[in-house]
C-alpha cells in the first residue's frame, strides 16, 4: 500500500510515524513545500525574543533523521501543485521548478493556513513581516539583527501577536499594537481581555484598539510610517502582521474535494474527504463542534496532532476510529500574565443565540499564607438550566494551565459546574487551596444556579447607572472604608459588611440593591444578610469591584505617548503619570503583602504611612494587580507621592514617599478630534435593518463612535431569540402576539409575500457569502456600536429589557441627542 502525505508539520508527520507503526511494509511518501518538517511552531516567537537561543532545539527531526527513523520518502522544497483523484495522480513541482507526476493508494492533505496579509498599500515594503513558519522566523531575526530595532508596531492582536509583542520588548524595542476591535485575543471575553490591557499598559505596551490600519509608507531611513483610517500615523522600525489566519484550501478545490460552510476542507467523522481514498487534517479542515454541531475551523496544534493519529489508524486499517472533534483550548503567556482559555465565549454563545449564565471568581493560585501565592481569575459560562459547562477563562500569573485542562476535560465529556465541586484535587499549601480555585467557582456557579445569589454583571450595572438616576437604586459597596476611599463607583453608598445589620435603616425596602465588593465574597454575605431581613430586589456584582473597575478601565493611546488608564467611572482615577526618577531610599519601611486579596494591601500601607514622617518612604510589594493599578489615586486623595510602580512576575513594586503632592504632574488631556455617527432604526424591516447594521459596520470600521437609538418597531430587530420568561400587562402581552418574537422573524419592507420574500431573501445572502442580519449585528457589537433602546418605545409596547440583547443599554431622548450633538452624520431608519 502506498499513503502519500501532503504536508509535514504537525498531523502530516504524526500520520506518517503512526502509519510506520502500523505498517511495516507499507510506503509512505511525505510531501514538504518548505524546507522543514516537524518543527516547534509554537516555539517560533520565542527564538525570536532570545529566550530560545538555539535554533536547532526547534526542530523535532531532520527531513533526513526523520525518513531514517521511519523509513519514510521524505520530499521538502517541493511542492504539489495538482490532484486527479479518479486516476490517484498528483503532480509535483520541485524547487527548482521540475516537474513530476507521483500515484497513491492513500492520500492525505495536511496543508495547514496561511497568514492573512491584506492588500494594502506598501504591505511589501522591506520591514513588513508576517509569522507562520520556519523561514518567516528566519527572515525576522536577521532583521532584528542587520538592522536597529527601536519601535515595532504589530497589526492585530491575538495570540501570536501578543507573544512576538513580548519578545520583542525583550528586545528593547518600543512595541505597539494595533487592533481593529475593541479588544486584544478575540477567542476571550472583554472582560477577560481587560485584564490584560492593562497588563500591557503597565508593561509600556501601547495599545490602540478600535484603530484599522489604512496603508504604510516607507521612509528615506529605512522605517516604515503606519497610517490609520482614523488619520493618525506612528513611526515603526518592524512591521508585523498578526491578523489571522485562513485554511489551504486551494489544492483541495482544484481536485474537486468539498468544502464546507466554514471554507475549510470538509471532512466526515473519519477524517476523510469527499473523495474516498483522500483524507485530511490540520488547520485546513473544517469539522463540527462538539458543543454546537455547527461546523469551524480550529487553528491549534493539539487537535491536529490527534487528528493525525487517528487518520492513520483509518487509512490503514479502515475508516474504524471516529474523531470526536475539538473544543478550542487555547494557551498564552503574555509577559508575566497566562491567559487561558476553553470551549465557547460568552459573546459566542451570544451570537449563536445560545441562552447562558457566567460567573467569576477572583481566588489565589494556592494556599494565600504559602509565599508566592498569585491572584487567579475564573470564569465559568453554562446553561442556566442544567449547569452544563459551555466554556471557561482562566487568567493568572501561576496555575491557569492545569485548571484550564480540568475544565476542558470536562466541557470536553458534557460536564457540569456540580462536576467542578465534586472534583478531587491533590492539596497542598505551595500547590492549591482546601478549596481549589475551580471549586470555587463551581459553587459560585451552584449559587447563581440555584437562586441563592442573584446577580448582576458588570457590563449589566454599567448599563443601570448609565441610564436611570441614582434615586432608582441602592449601589451599596461593603467593603472597608479604607478600601472604599481608595476607589469605588461613582454613586456607591458605603456601609462595611461588619456593620450592615446595625445600619439597615440605612437601607431602603423598596429599591433595587446592587451589592458590591472587592472580588464578590463579602458582596454575597451582605446579599444574604439582606434576603434574610425581607429585602427583596437584591443583586450582587459578577467577580466584584475588581472585574468592574478592570473592564471599564479604558486604554487611552495617544501616537508619541500612553498614559495609563483613567476611568470616569471610578470616582478616583485609576493612575497618574509618575516623576522621572525615584528618590533614594531614605528611612524606607519595606512591606511583602504578597498573596494578600485586597484589602490587605491597602490596609497595610496606610498602616505603614501612618507610622512615618513626611518625607519618609514605603516600598509595598504586592500581587493585586488593582491595588498596583489604583495606588496612584489613592496617593492623589491622600496627599501622598507616587515615586515608582514596577512589575515582575506578578509581583507589583509600589515605592510611595509621605507628603509632597505638588511634585506629581498631571496627567495629559487627549484631545477627541474624531466626529461619530448616528442612526436611528424606527423600522423592523429586514432589508432596513439589514441596511443600519451595514452602514454602522462601515462606520465602525472607520475607528469612529458609532450609536444605533433603537425606537418603536425597530427594538425588535434586538430581541433575544432565546427570551426569558417575563410578566407582561394585557396590552404587553398583545404586542408581543402581533410584533416580531426576533430579528429572524423580521419580513421584507417590499415582496415580502407572506414571509416566502424573507426566507428568499436570507437564502440568496447565504448563497452569495452576504453576512446574515444576526452576523451583522454580532460583528457590529464586536466593534464596539453602542446599542440604545428608547426607554418609552419599550414602556409603550411592553417590551421588557430582558427580553433585549445583553449588550443593549436603555436610554431616553437626552441620551439619543447627546450622540447625536457628537456625530457629523445622522441617519433614520
Amino acid at each position: 500500500m502506498k499513503y502519500i502525505i501532503v504536508g509535514g508539520v504537525a498531523g502530516g508527520a504524526t500520520a506518517a510515524a503512526r502509519i510506520r507503526r502500523i505498517d511495516e511494509q507499507a510506503e509512505i511518501v511525505l510531501i514538504e513545500k518548505g524546507h522543514y518538517i516537524s518543527y516547534a511552531n509554537c516555539g517560533l516567537p520565542y527564538y525570536i525574543g532570545n529566550t530560545i537561543t538555539e535554533r536547532s532545539r526547534l526542530f523535532v527531526q531532520t527531513p533526513a533523521s526523520f525518513g531514517k527513523r521511519f523509513a519514510v520518502d521524505v520530499r521538502v522544497d517541493s511542492q504539489v501543485t495538482h490532484i486527479d483523484v479518479a486516476t490517484k495522480q498528483l503532480t509535483i513541482r520541485k524547487l527548482e521548478g521540475q516537474e513530476y507526476t507521483e500515484t497513491y493508494d492513500k492520500l492525505l492533505l495536511s496543508p495547514g493556513s496561511s497568514p492573512v496579509r491584506p492588500p494594502l498599500k506598501g504591505i511589501d515594503s522591506e520591514g513588513i513581516f508576517t509569522l507562520r513558519n520556519v523561514e518567516d522566523t528566519d527572515r525576522i531575526k536577521n532583521y532584528t539583527l542587520t538592522h536597529t530595532i527601536r519601535k515595532v508596531v504589530i497589526v492585530g492582536a491575538g495570540f501570536i501577536g501578543l507573544e512576538m509583542a513580548e519578545n520583542l520588548h525583550n528586545l528593547g524595542a518600543e512595541v505597539s499594537i494595533v487592533e481593529m476591535g475593541n479588544q486584544v485575543m478575540a477567542p476571550i471575553d472583554f472582560s477577560m481581555a481587560a485584564h490584560v490591557h492593562q497588563h500591557l499598559l503597565q508593561k509600556g505596551v501601547k495599545l490602540f484598539l478600535t484603530k484599522t490600519v489604512e496603508r504604510f509608507e516607507a521612509q528615506s531611513k529605512g522605517s516604515q510610517m503606519v497610517y490609520f483610517s482614523s488619520g493618525e500615523k506612528i513611526e515603526a522600525d518592524l512591521v508585523l502582521l498578526s491578523i489571522g489566519v485562513r485554511p489551504e484550501t486551494a489544492l483541495a478545490a482544484a481536485a474537486g474535494l468539498k468544502l464546507g460552510e466554514a471554507h475549510g476542507i470538509w471532512v466526515n467523522e473519519y477524517l476523510q474527504t469527499s473523495a474516498p481514498d483522500v483524507y485530511a487534517v490540520g488547520d485546513a479542515i473544517e469539522f463540527p463542534h462538539p458543543l454546537t454541531g455547527k461546523p469551524w475551523l480550529n487553528y491549534l496544534a493539539n487537535p491536529a496532532n490527534r487528528q493525525g493519529r487517528i487518520v492513520a489508524d483509518n487509512m490503514v486499517k479502515g475508516n474504524k476510529v471516529k474523531y470526536e472533534g475539538a473544543i478550542g483550548t487555547s494557551i498564552a503567556k503574555v509577559f508575566d500574565l497566562t491567559v487561558a482559555s476553553t470551549g465557547l465565549a460568552a459573546k459566542r454563545l451570544q451570537q449563536l443565540g445560545i441562552a447562558y449564565q457566567s460567573s467569576t471568581t477572583h481566588s489565589a493560585s494556592h494556599a494565600g499564607y504559602y509565599p508566592g501565592s498569585l491572584p487567579l481569575t475564573v470564569k465559568l459560562i453554562f446553561d442556566p438550566a442544567t449547569g452544563k459547562l459551555y466554556g471557561a477563562q482562566v487568567i493568572g500569573c501561576d496555575g491557569a494551565d492545569k485548571r484550564i485542562d480540568q475544565l476542558a476535560l470536562l466541557i470536553k465529556k458534557g460536564g457540569t459546574i456540580y462536576d467542578l465541586i465534586q472534583l478531587e484535587h491533590a492539596y497542598a499549601p505551595p500547590y492549591s487551596s482546601a478549596k481549589d480555585p475551580i471549586a470555587i467557582a463551581g459553587y459560585v456557579a451552584g449559587n447563581i444556579m440555584n437562586g441563592s445569589m442573584p446577580v448582576i454583571s458588570w457590563r449589566e450595572l454599567h448599563a443601570i447607572l448609565k441610564t436611570s438616576s441614582p434615586a432608582e437604586h441602592l449601589l451599596l459597596d461593603v467593603r472597608t472604608p479604607e478600601e472604599f476611599a481608595f476607589s469605588a463607583i461613582s454613586g456607591a453608598v458605603n456601609i462595611p459588611l461588619d456593620e450592615l445589620r446595625d445600619r439597615l435603616s440605612e437601607v431602603p425596602l423598596d429599591k433595587p440593591i446592587y451589592v458590591y465588593c472587592a472580588v464578590g465574597l463579602r458582596g454575597y454575605l451582605a446579599l444574604k444578610i439582606l434576603t434574610g431581613h425581607g429585602y427583596k430586589d437584591v443583586r450582587n456584582l459578577s467577580g466584584g469591584y475588581k472585574t468592574y473597575s478592570t473592564a471599564l478601565a479604558p486604554v487611552i493611546c495617544t501616537v508619541g505617548s500612553c498614559p495609563l488608564p483613567v476611568s470616569s467611572e471610578i470616582t478616583q482615577s485609576s493612575a497618574e503619570s509618575m516623576p522621572a526618577a525615584a528618590s533614594p531610599l531614605v528611612n524606607c519601611v519595606k512591606i511583602d503583602a504578597s498573596g494578600l486579596q485586597c484589602p490587605g494591601p491597602i490596609l497595610k500601607v496606610k498602616t505603614a504611612i501612618e507610622s512615618i514622617g513626611k518625607g519618609d518612604q514605603v516600598e509595598i510589594v504586592s500581587t493585586d494587580t488593582a491595588f498596583s493599578r489604583d495606588v496612584a489615586a489613592w496617593c492623589k486623595s491622600t496627599g501622598n507621592l507616587l515615586l515608582s510602580n514596577t512589575s515582575a512576575e506578578g509581583r507589583y513594586t509600589v515605592l510611595l514617599e509621605k507628603g509632597n503632592l505638588k511634585e506629581i504632574p498631571s496627567v495629559p488631556s487627549v484631545a477627541v478630534t474624531a466626529k461619530g455617527k448616528s442612526f436611528i432604526l424606527f423600522s423592523d424591516d429586514l432589508d432596513k435593518a439589514l441596511a443600519t447594521f451595514v452602514l454602522a459596520n462601515g462606520a465602525a470600521a472607520t475607528g469612529e463612535k458609532v450609536t444605533i437609538f433603537f425606537t418603536f418597531w425597530g427594538l425588535n430587530a434586538i430581541k433575544k431569540e432565546n427570551k426569558p420568561s417575563v410578566q407582561k400587562d394585557f396590552f404587553g402581552k398583545m404586542f408581543s402576539m402581533m410584533l416580531p418574537s426576533s430579528s429572524k422573524k423580521l419580513a421584507l419592507s417590499k415582496l415580502n409575500m407572506g414571509g416566502i420574500g424573507a426566507i428568499m431573501m436570507r437564502y440568496l445572502m447565504k448563497k452569495k457569502g452576504v453576512e446574515s442580519l444576526e452576523s451583522l449585528r454580532a460583528s457590529a457589537l464586536a466593534q464596539g456600536v453602542e446599542f440604545i433602546a428608547c426607554q418609552m418605545s419599550m414602556d409603550v409596547m411592553g417590551v421588557k429589557r430582558e427580553e433585549l440583547l445583553d449588550e443593549v443599554t436603555v436610554g431616553g431622548v437626552a441620551t439619543y441627542m447627546e450622540r447625536a450633538e457628537n456625530s457629523n452624520v445622522n441617519l433614520f431608519i
